[in-house]
């Protein structure tokens, strides 16, 4: 008899696999039914933590965001800093990065939300370090940070793996970085 889980094991459990009913059949196959199927549990259990499918999705949102969490490079350079934490997107988040984008879109016709909608607000992003560290070398001054400078080089990284459903090679990052990122913020 499998040991039975409680606590913080089960809430990992059940949102684990209602990311993997999610990456499955996006979010218009997505069932609370299938989720207790694939959790192997039983539908109180799940509707006594999320009371609906809006809600179990953007707690498996958060989950699955704090679970990839990508940890902010120190290379001594901001160049090298952006391109170092752009490749390890790039190479572990191509996945995360569609499901959230492309499986995701059923949910927000049907709640009026938007991908940004989803993201906890919370602890620091891993691009800030990078960029406080920055300022703090005199690299860069912080008043040619604005927020959308700051994910610039992200939302390009992101804009290029959902026109491929694939990593980015290397030379764009490169070109994203050295010939929009960096002349914008020296």
């Amino acid at each position: 008899m499998p040991e039975r889980r409680r606590g913080a094991a089960l809430e990992k459990a059940l949102l684990d696999a209602a990311w993997e009913e999610l990456t499955a059949g996006g979010y218009t196959g997505f069932t609370m039914d299938a989720v207790v199927r694939r959790a192997g549990t039983s539908p109180p259990v799940l509707y006594r933590r999320w009371p609906d499918r809006d809600a179990l999705v953007r707690a498996t949102v958060a989950h699955v965001l704090r679970e990839n969490r990508v940890a902010a490079p120190d290379t001594g350079s901001l160049r090298e800093d952006v391109l170092t934490l752009m490749r390890e997107i790039n190479a572990t988040r191509v996945q995360l990065i569609t499901v959230m984008s492309v499986h995701l879109a059923a949910h927000h016709r049907e709640t009026g939300t938007s991908p940004g909608d989803l993201v906890p607000t919370g602890p620091e992003k891993s691009a800030d370090v990078l960029f406080d560290r920055a300022v703090a070398r005199g690299e860069i001054t912080a008043e040619h940070l604005t927020d959308r400078i700051k994910s610039l080089p992200f939302d390009l990284l992101r804009h290029e793996i959902l026109a491929t459903f694939a990593p980015v090679d290397d030379r764009v990052l490169e070109e994203i970085v050295d010939t929009v990122f960096l002349p914008l913020v020296r």
